[in-house]
C-alpha cells in the first residue's frame, strides 16, 4: 500500500487528499486524477444518466454528447471564486508543510498563492487585484480547496447560490468524469492540465475540445474571436502548463519524474499543439478582427441592395452580429447584411478602408499557411495599406492562428505506473470495485479513497488532520461564542450529510458552510471548536447506535447520527 501511517510525508499527501486545496494539488499532482475517480465512483454523478436531459444521448457523437454535458453543467453550476468560502492560512504554515516535498523558490515561481502572478499579460491586468487576492497581506492567503461532486452540489444551501457550484479545478474535474460517465469517452482520451492559475481539460475527440471552467471550447471556437473564447485562451497563451494528467499518470514541470506513459503524453503534445494552430483563411481574418475591435475602423464591407453596390464600415457589421445568429466571414455573412437597415450602407466606398470583400477573393485565391514564411510575405504585401501598420497587424494575426503551448518538458525519469482501466463499467459501485483493484498499483487510484470521504475505505488519521488544522471557517465563525454556545449552534444545523452513503463524511467547514451534517459530521466539526479552545486537553469521541459523544474535561456532548464507521482511534488523533 501507498499509505504509511506513520510516515509524515504520506501523512501530507493523504490528508491532502482530503482537502484538495490548488496549492496541496500542485505539490502533489496524483491528487488532480484521485479527486476525477471520487467522481466517477459517485453515485450522484451516474444518476445523472437517468436524467431526461440525456435521453437518448448514445446516439449521437461524441461531440453532441459532450455538447449536452456542458448545457446540463452550465445549468446546474456556477462558477465560484469567493477567496472566503473555505477561509485563510498563512504562508508559513503551507511551506513549512511542503518544505520536504518542493524548493521554496520554485514554489513562488510556479503558484499563484505564493508569488506568481503570470506573465506580462496578467501583470497588465493586475491579477492579484483580478482575483481578490490584493486585500491579503504578502503572509495570509487564502484556501483555495477543490469540491467533489456532492460539496459541488451543496452549494445550493449556501446563501447567494441557486444551484451548485464550484472552482475552476472542480469544474475540470467534473467535466473530466463527466465526460467519462455521460458522455461515454474513454478514460485514455481525457487529458486534464493545469497551469498555475487555471484548470482545464482536453478531450481527444475529432479536433479536439477544451473545457474551461463551465464551458466547452472546439477548435473553431478557439478562433472565433468572441470574448468567452479569448477569455478562455488565456491561460495557454499566458501561462507554463505545470501538470498534464491521464488514467497512465502524470507529468509535472518542476519534478525530474514522471509516471504518464510516454506515448500518451506524445499524443497529447501533438494533439493540443495542432489543436492551437490553424490556416489563416478569409473566416480567420474576420474573426481576428472581431476580436481586435481598434482594427475594424480600417476596413469595409460591400453589399449590392436593390441592385445597387452599397458600403458598410465593418465595426457596424460587428455591432449588429450582438442581436444577431449571423456572422461577419462566415457563410452567414449575407443573412446578417440583410437584417441591417439600408440607412447605414453608403453609396460609395468609404475612403482610407480596405474593402473585406477583395479581401475574400484574395484567400479564395491563395492559401495562407501560418508556418509558411513565403505565404505570409504574400498576405503581408497585400494587405499592405495606409491605415494599419502592416507588420505588427501581421504578427499579431499569427498570433491569434497559433498559440506555442509551454508544456512540461520530456527530459524527466519516466516511471511506469499501471493505466487505470475502467472499460465496461456500468455503475458506481462497479467503479469504486474498479478503481479499487488499481490501488496497490497506481497511486491516484488509492489517494481517490481518501477524496471520496469513504473512512470504510480509507485510514481515519489524514483526515482527522485535516479536519482539525485546515478547517478555519467554523472556527472563526464561532471565535466569540461559549463552547456550550458552539455546541447549540452546531447541533442545531440539519441533521443532514451532503454525503448519502453511511460510511463517507463532510469535512468540519463543508458542515458549517453548508448549514447540513450529519450527527457523526457535527461532533467532528465540534471537537475542532474544542481544540481551539483546550489545545491541552484530550478529546475522546464515542459512538454506538445512532449516538455520538465528545467528552471532554468531565463535560459530555451528545449527537445523533446514522453513519455506519468504526470510530477512530485515539492514535489517530494524534499527528
Amino acid at each position: 500500500m501507498f499509505y504509511k501511517k506513520d510516515d509524515s510525508q504520506s501523512m501530507e499527501r493523504y490528508s491532502s487528499a482530503v482537502t484538495l486545496s490548488d496549492m496541496e494539488v500542485f505539490i502533489f499532482p496524483e491528487l488532480l486524477y484521485a479527486l476525477m475517480l471520487a467522481n466517477i465512483m459517485s453515485p450522484r454523478l451516474w444518476k445523472w444518466k437517468n436524467d431526461p436531459w440525456f435521453n437518448s444521448i448514445h446516439k449521437a457523437g461524441p461531440v453532441k454528447r459532450m455538447q449536452r454535458l456542458k448545457q446540463y453543467i452550465m445549468d446546474h453550476f456556477s462558477f465560484n471564486l469567493d477567496l472566503d468560502t473555505w477561509g485563510l492560512t498563512d504562508k508559513n504554515t503551507e511551506l513549512s508543510r511542503f518544505n520536504a516535498f518542493i524548493n521554496q523558490k520554485i514554489l513562488s515561481e510556479s503558484n499563484a498563492l505564493f508569488g506568481y502572478e503570470g506573465d506580462k499579460y496578467y501583470f497588465d491586468i493586475d491579477i492579484r487585484k483580478h482575483f481578490g487576492l490584493d486585500k491579503y497581506n504578502s503572509d495570509v492567503i487564502p484556501y483555495w480547496k477543490t469540491e467533489t461532486l456532492e460539496a459541488m452540489e451543496a452549494f445550493r444551501y449556501k446563501d447567494g447560490y441557486p444551484a451548485g457550484a464550484g472552482e475552476c479545478v472542480s469544474l475540470a474535474a467534473l467535466y473530466a468524469s463527466g465526460s467519462f460517465v455521460v458522455g461515454d469517452i474513454p478514460l485514455q482520451s481525457i487529458y486534464l492540465f493545469a497551469t498555475p492559475l487555471h484548470s482545464q481539460n482536453f478531450i481527444d475527440i475529432k479536433d479536439g475540445i477544451i473545457t474551461n471552467n463551465r464551458r466547452i471550447v472546439t477548435k473553431n471556437m478557439w478562433y472565433n474571436g468572441t470574448e468567452l473564447s479569448a477569455k478562455a485562451r488565456r491561460a495557454l497563451e499566458n501561462e507554463k502548463v505545470t501538470i498534464v494528467a491521464n488514467n497512465t499518470g502524470y507529468i509535472h514541470t518542476m519534478y525530474n519524474t514522471a509516471t504518464i506513459n510516454p506515448d500518451s503524453y506524445k499524443n497529447f503534445r501533438n494533439k493540443i499543439k495542432n489543436y492551437l494552430k490553424t490556416e489563416i483563411t478569409f473566416e480567420i481574418l474576420a474573426n481576428f478582427l472581431r476580436q481586435n475591435s481598434q482594427l475594424q475602423c480600417c476596413f469595409q464591407i460591400a453589399h449590392s441592395c436593390c441592385g445597387k453596390p452599397r458600403y458598410l464600415p465593418a465595426e457596424r457589421a460587428y455591432q449588429y452580429e450582438h442581436s444577431s445568429k449571423f456572422r461577419v466571414g462566415d457563410t452567414t455573412q449575407e443573412n446578417l447584411l440583410h437584417e441591417i437597415e439600408e440607412d447605414e450602407y453608403y453609396t460609395s466606398p468609404l475612403p482610407h478602408r480596405m474593402i473585406l470583400d477583395e479581401l475574400e477573393l484574395f484567400f479564395n485565391q491563395n492559401k495562407v499557411i501560418v508556418d509558411s514564411a513565403s505565404t505570409i510575405e504574400l498576405l503581408q504585401k497585400y494587405l499592405h495599406h495606409e491605415c494599419i501598420n502592416v507588420v505588427e497587424v501581421v504578427e499579431d494575426l499569427i498570433t491569434f492562428c497559433k498559440t506555442n503551448p509551454r508544456l512540461p518538458d520530456t527530459d524527466k525519469e519516466w516511471i511506469a505506473s499501471e493505466p487505470i482501466n475502467l472499460d465496461n463499467v456500468k455503475n458506481a459501485q462497479e467503479a469504486l470495485e474498479k478503481v479499487s483493484e488499481f490501488r496497490t498499483k497506481n497511486i491516484s487510484a488509492d489517494l481517490a479513497f481518501s477524496a471520496f470521504r469513504d473512512l470504510s475505505r480509507s485510514p481515519w488519521k489524514p483526515f482527522l488532520k485535516a479536519a482539525f488544522e485546515r478547517n478555519p471557517v467554523t472556527l472563526h465563525a464561532l471565535r466569540n461564542e461559549d463552547i456550550q454556545t458552539a455546541f447549540t449552534k452546531i447541533n442545531a444545523l440539519e441533521n443532514e450529510s451532503i454525503y448519502d452513503e453511511s460510511t463517507r463524511l463532510a469535512q468540519p467547514d463543508e458542515v458549517w458552510n453548508f448549514g447540513r451534517g450529519d450527527g457523526l459530521e457535527k461532533a467532528l466539526c465540534f471537537i475542532n471548536i474544542l481544540k481551539k479552545h483546550f489545545p491541552q486537553e484530550h478529546c475522546t469521541l464515542d459512538y454506538s447506535g445512532k449516538k455520538v459523544n465528545v467528552k471532554v474535561k468531565n463535560a459530555d456532548y451528545t449527537f445523533t447520527t446514522t453513519k455506519q464507521l468504526n470510530p477512530p482511534s485515539d492514535e489517530d488523533f494524534l499527528f
